[in-house]
């Protein structure tokens, strides 16, 4: 098995490292001449700066694609037209409609189409689900996050909600397992030009709720999820994954399974390309965060509820 991958600044360091340790990194593409042949060098494969090329010469089976944002629909259709298997950094797109154009091109050539939401595999969160499956404390009621940092240097040309909010979305779509029918949203620009804080409030039947709150301003680095169950309040964190449970017996810490959520889910994605199970974010959920995020930004311009259909 044998993939590429396309952009190579910032957050892809981490995709290539993580695919040359797995062995089926074949190429890497980057218009910056420089960045791509750091990373060809660093992982003796060919770098290219043009797709064309890249794809012309090269002989594989599936791409990752970590590029800005608003280049993910020309790249990405480029190569599933090509019958790629293709992963795409989040957020997959910032128009709905160009989200469910690749959706649907994906399907007529028979591929896959993933968009990376790496809260999923992260092992904190996956704890937290398997309470929500076997409702050991009860049915899980409100979500409540906290995502905080500087500004990542490599973002560009989207708002905090585009970049950042849009794991929670999806994790709390996930832990739900299903979508919002209402969001609220406030959010506005202290340092930045587009949107750099956002509290999103995400509505969901049988009265549960999803609190997302993010910002670019706070100095230290922060990654909370705070799940409320019926019966118990799971405390965790994000980044040391370590989880509390408190509950009428007492407090429980679980911190034993801490692994690399982006390994994960690298791996979840290459298994998949051969007819594995599919536990990565599909295209359907992509497009439907992609429908929240947007359904959030106009909430907060309006000041009112924004009232939701996820349907494609």
């Amino acid at each position: 098995m044998r993939v590429v991958q396309v952009g190579v600044g910032g957050w892809g360091r981490d995709h290539a490292r993580i695919l040359s340790e797995l062995g089926v990194l074949e190429a890497v593409c980057d218009t910056d001449s420089d960045l791509s042949r750091e990373c060809g060098s660093k992982y003796s494969v060919n770098h290219y700066t043009d797709l064309a090329d890249m794809t012309g010469s090269e002989e594989f089976d599936g791409a990752f694609v970590v590029t800005p944002t608003s280049s993910h629909a020309d790249i990405t259709t480029r190569l599933l037209n090509l019958k790629k298997h293709v992963f795409v950094e989040r957020p997959l797109t910032y128009d709905v409609q160009e989200g469910i154009s690749l959706m649907r091109l994906a399907e007529k050539r028979k591929v896959l189409l993933t968009c990376g939401h790496t809260e999923r595999f992260n092992p904190a969160v996956n704890e937290i689900k398997r309470m929500a499956g076997q409702k050991k404390y009860g049915n899980l009621i409100i979500l409540e996050f906290h995502r905080e940092s500087r500004m990542p240097l490599h973002i560009k040309d989207v708002g905090i909600i585009y970049d950042t909010s849009v794991h929670d979305i999806d994790t709390a779509n996930w832990l739900f397992d299903s979508m919002p029918n209402v969001v609220f949203a406030r959010s506005g620009s202290i340092r930045h030009e587009l949107e750099d804080f956002a509290t999103i409030m995400l509505g969901y039947g049988d009265d549960r709720t999803a609190i997302i709150s993010s910002n670019w301003i706070t100095p230290k680095r922060v990654r909370r999820l705070e799940a409320v169950f019926a019966d118990a309040v799971v405390r965790s964190d994000l980044i040391t994954q370590e989880i509390a449970v408190e509950h009428a017996g007492g407090r429980d810490v679980l911190n034993d399974h801490k692994k690399e959520p982006l390994l994960l889910e690298i791996q979840s994605f290459l298994d998949a390309m051969q007819g594995g199970r599919r536990n990565v974010a599909g295209a359907q959920d992509a497009v439907s965060v992609a429908k929240i995020a947007r359904a959030a930004l106009l909430s907060s311009k309006k000041g009112v509820p924004i009232y939701l259909d996820l349907r494609a």
